[in-house]
């Protein structure tokens, strides 16, 4: 078929998706009173599919089902490791969706085997979510912190990669959110958004931030949250929801995007980072 100019993509989609993504704390401070503030918040937002990071599980409970039964998103999938912010509970990452969730795995991002985990070390989860129309590929992640490793987390950048190209294919739209404790300047998301060498073949994304956000930094780790200041740390976006390179129609392209959890609820701020919500065409 020839190259269309008008329509390079064949008809535009015109319904979305809506994606958000957030580091919720794990149960750090008053977290029963943030994490009411966190489902005020989604719930006003009304996303379709959401990624936690730092999402908490115990032996009697997860925090998916808490924010998913009210918010309407029935279907959670959780990967986490041991935590130190509650007895006996795992500290990870959540995906929380309207819609069914299948094909689940999960990746250690630069260590081989679980037990290798270490204070910098990367996680990623992913599930097919099978909406109404068709599936739609969910990565979370959340790469080392250390503000000083840069060259970890592109090792990081490189396995998760690896990881959404076997797990995705190319024809679904697929939407990696998560934390990435590195701005758009860094080497790391630089690979992630075609402007270093590419993290595995074939594999790039759109900021959804940069391609549909309203111009200003964005940032997500900011002074204005009293959660951060004791840490010390400059303000930066670091929190992101990256979509694939658009599919047939467009699909999984940025139409709108936003910060999210920036406002206090009943006077409680919901978390140390803001969230993003974004609504990409489905």
């Amino acid at each position: 078929m020839a190259y269309d100019i008008e329509q390079p993509y064949g008809p535009p989609i015109e319904t979305t998706v809506r994606v958000a993504s957030w580091n919720v704390w794990d149960r750090y401070g008053p977290w029963r009173e943030r994490e009411q503030a966190i489902i005020a918040t989604l719930r006003d937002a009304a996303p379709d599919v959401v990624v936690l990071v730092e999402a908490w599980e115990d032996e009697e409970e997860s925090q998916a089902r808490r924010v998913g039964e009210p918010l309407g998103l029935p279907h959670t999938v959780f990967r986490g490791i041991p935590s130190d912010a509650g007895p006996g509970g795992l500290s990870g990452i959540a995906l929380l969706s309207r819609w069914p969730l299948g094909q689940v795995g999960r990746q250690w991002l630069g260590y081989e085997h679980e037990h290798e985990h270490g204070p910098d070390s990367g996680l990623a989860v992913h599930a097919r979510a099978d909406g109404p129309r068709g599936p739609l590929h969910v990565f979370g992640a959340a790469l080392g912190w250390r503000l000083g490793h840069s060259a970890q987390r592109q090792e990081q950048v490189r396995t998760l990669g690896g990881f959404v190209r076997q797990a995705a294919g190319r024809d679904a739209p697929v939407v990696v959110c998560g934390d990435f404790n590195a701005d758009p300047a860094s080497d790391e998301i630089r690979m992630l958004t075609g402007r270093a060498a590419v993290a595995a073949p074939g594999v790039v994304f759109y900021d959804a931030w940069e391609t549909a956000g309203d111009g200003t930094p964005g940032h997500t780790w900011s002074r204005r949250n009293h959660w951060t200041r004791p840490v010390l740390w400059p303000d930066r976006r670091i929190d992101y929801v990256f979509s694939a390179w658009p599919r047939s129609g467009g699909a999984g392209h940025p139409v709108h995007c936003e910060v999210v959890g920036d406002r206090p609820v009943d006077g409680v701020v919901p978390s140390d980072h803001y969230g993003v919500l974004a609504d990409l065409r489905y």
